[in-house]
């Protein structure tokens, strides 16, 4: 099918003068939305994580609301900085040669692989310097992320980039910025569905209904895994990148760099089914 009559834009300014300047037009994109929406959604998130005792072992949140303010900040210039390095590094090493070219983020190219980089950095530094407990830290991020990475993957399915490779099933789409004219999966979508909601649903349910929070790096474990998995899958519908390394086996870049993250939650996943055991053993 074609691709539907959807403007990259949410809402743009004509062009107009100010003082003899000629300005615009301005634009502001639904992808720079996604990113603020999924930022707001966080925040609101570890925000009622931290007014919900009972959530937690012993009923007692192990950081406070002034926390998540900080870790806001320094996590969005983890996002931003980290996700835009992590695309150069991994995807466009060629820009280095080219060092201005980093600053023009309006010319496209995030990772996600790079931004989840730098929110791991800011988890990090937030814990050190409040004297929070990591993994619990850790463990609420967790919850709070998919939404926002849903969110995000829809906006790219609209920028039309990052699509699939070529299928004849008939849901595939026909992109504009598709150079062949291909009918391709819309991989964008089922990122969004399994990286995205359909994680965050799981991630509610354990939170929720098994008490995942109550049992250090369960809750983190849980995203990790999650995320690793869905992404090392879905590599196999999504039009890897031309200009890319071929590695052995068939694996692509997105498939090597999910697969120290499918690993740590592993780790993680491990310390909490570890803790939930003891737990009851000692009840």
């Amino acid at each position: 099918m074609p691709f539907p009559e959807i403007s990259p834009f949410a809402f743009q300014i004509p062009p107009f003068d100010l003082f003899g300047f000629h300005i615009g037009p301005l634009g502001i994109r639904w992808y720079a939305l996604g990113y603020i929406t999924g930022i707001i959604i966080a925040w609101n998130i570890l925000l009622k994580l931290a007014k919900t005792p009972d959530l937690w072992r012993d009923n007692k949140p192990p950081f406070t609301g002034p926390n998540i303010d900080d870790f806001v900040f320094y996590a969005t210039l983890g996002i931003l900085i980290g996700g835009r390095l992590g695309y150069v590094l991994f995807y466009q090493p060629v820009m280095l040669l080219d060092p201005l070219s980093i600053l023009r983020t309006w010319e496209g190219g995030m990772s996600f692989h790079g931004g989840i980089s730098g929110v791991i950095l800011a988890v990090l530094y937030v814990s050190w310097r409040n004297k929070i407990n990591l993994i619990n830290f850790a463990d609420a991020v967790a919850l709070a992320s998919p939404l926002g990475i849903g969110i995000v993957r829809v906006a790219n399915f609209i920028n039309q980039e990052l699509w699939g490779r070529p299928t004849d099933l008939p849901w595939a789409f026909i992109f504009d910025t598709d150079p062949l004219r291909l009918p391709r999966h819309p991989s964008q979508l089922y990122e969004a569905m399994l990286e995205g909601f359909l994680l965050f649903a799981i991630l509610c349910f354990a939170v929720c209904k098994l008490k995942s929070l109550k049992n250090k790096g369960l809750t983190a474990g849980i995203f990790l895994t999650g995320y690793g998995l869905s992404r090392i899958i879905l590599e196999n519908v999504r039009q890897p990148d031309g200009f890319m390394p071929d590695f052995p086996f068939g694996l692509t870049m997105g498939m090597m760099l999910s697969m120290p993250i499918l690993a740590l939650g592993v780790v993680f996943l491990t310390i909490g089914i570890k803790n939930r055991n003891q737990d009851r053993v000692n009840e």
